[in-house]
């Protein structure tokens, strides 16, 4: 099934249907998504579309109040329309770039024209994408932003007393280092990036394995255990956790 968004005048025709929902959960990483649109009814097709993938979404209808949310640390992508009140696209791109510059910005907008594109992307866009589009396009647009910019953090993640070196693929608890095979250590890299969420084994399954499994298989509880295994310290509760019925959520064990 293909989603698709129409505008001008906008109008979006949609059907959610069971098929439609799992199509929107193949595509990987959650995570907290904000949407600078005027057109309420966009807004409430893409906040209802990217949280059946998962993902946290906050809206602001204007490019002041869009800036304003866009520089909080806790923002991690940006879909921003270019025609806008108060502050138009491009120049609430130039304010968001001053303060965060490595954020990810993809813009959505009408305007199909050369001189619209490269003015988006000379302006700092990471993306373009013209309405209308299909829903599957968007989702794939976000998990390649995201996979760029995940290549410049930090080679270094800490928590509560686990480190893993992303460079060299190395782990360790404390001074202790951990062997862990590779997919093991995707495995706990992306539950390290995701910290305190809850993970549905679909998630994690295509985040880890891009669906070379047989999504119906217990390959993501058996490498939950491998992982377990190898980084939790024996009598003591998991750095992993099963939230029953949804998937898995990482968290440091409370001493």
């Amino acid at each position: 099934m293909r989603l698709t968004v129409y505008s001008v005048p906008v109008a979006i025709y949609y059907t959610l249907g069971l098929e439609a929902r799992d199509a929107l959960r193949v595509y990987g990483d959650t995570l907290r998504i904000l949407i600078i649109e005027d057109e309420k009814a966009i807004v409430r097709f893409l906040t209802r579309g990217l949280n059946a993938h998962g993902h946290q979404v906050l809206s602001a209808e204007n490019g002041e109040d869009g800036v304003r949310l866009a520089v909080e640390d806790g923002v991690e992508l940006v879909l921003l329309d270019i025609t806008l009140p108060n502050l138009d696209g491009h120049e609430a791109l130039k304010r968001i770039r001053l303060r965060r510059p490595d954020l990810p910005v993809l813009m959505l907008t009408a305007r199909d024209d050369l001189k619209h594109k490269v003015s988006a992307l000379y302006g700092g866009a990471d993306d373009y994408l013209t309405k209308p589009f299909v829903f599957e396009e968007l989702l794939a647009r976000i998990r390649a932003l995201t996979r760029r910019s995940n290549q410049v953090h930090s080679a270094l993640i800490e928590s509560g007393g686990l480190r893993i070196d992303l460079l060299e693929r190395r782990a360790w608890r404390g001074k202790e280092q951990i062997e862990l095979s590779s997919r093991e250590f995707a495995l706990l890299e992306y539950f390290m990036r995701h910290s305190g969420q809850v993970l549905s084994r679909q998630q994690i399954l295509s985040a880890i394995w891009d669906y070379d499994f047989d999504p119906g298989s217990n390959i993501v509880d058996v490498y939950v255990r491998y992982v377990r295994n190898k980084i939790d310290t024996p009598g003591e509760p998991s750095y992993i956790s099963t939230v029953r019925g949804a998937g898995y959520r990482f968290e440091p064990p409370r001493k």
